[in-house]
């Protein structure tokens, strides 16, 4: 197994633990080191009163991509939290489907500082920016 593949599946085996994913339909499309890209198709179910996809989805799924950024770059034996975001909503979230691009920016030894993008689907228009704190938190076995 290469490594790419051991860290799609690491990510993979704690998103699948998310019910809030599994809720809103996101998928996990691409791991590396220090990036994740994960995407969440339009469903009426996921609209405000505008019939635009609700800020509070794409804000998750920007959180999401940049926790899991940011967990490729940590231990086998630790795992993410957020500690802050700041997310700027540049346009309405007018999509079949939105796509999370979260970047690693800066490790360190506690904490990761990440980045993430979400566009439209075929990644013209950027829906939102986020900039994010994570703190590596290791497991007790």
């Amino acid at each position: 197994m290469t490594t790419n593949e051991k860290l799609y599946n690491r990510i993979n085996k704690s998103f699948n633990k998310q019910n809030f994913l599994s809720l809103i339909g996101a998928e996990l499309e691409h791991v590396e080191e220090g990036k994740v890209i994960i995407s969440c198709k339009h469903k009426d179910t996921l609209t405000q009163q505008h019939g635009l996809i609700h800020g509070g989805v794409v804000t998750s799924l920007a959180d999401v991509a940049c926790g899991y950024a940011a967990l490729t770059t940590m231990p086998d034996d630790s795992e993410v939290l957020t500690v802050e975001f700041k997310i700027n909503l540049l346009r309405p979230a007018i999509s079949s489907k939105f796509i999370a691009t979260g970047q690693v920016l800066k490790t360190g030894k506690t904490l990761v500082i990440a980045e993430a993008t979400v566009t439209d689907e075929v990644g013209k228009n950027v829906i939102a920016k986020m900039l994010a704190t994570m703190f590596t938190k290791q497991i007790k076995k």
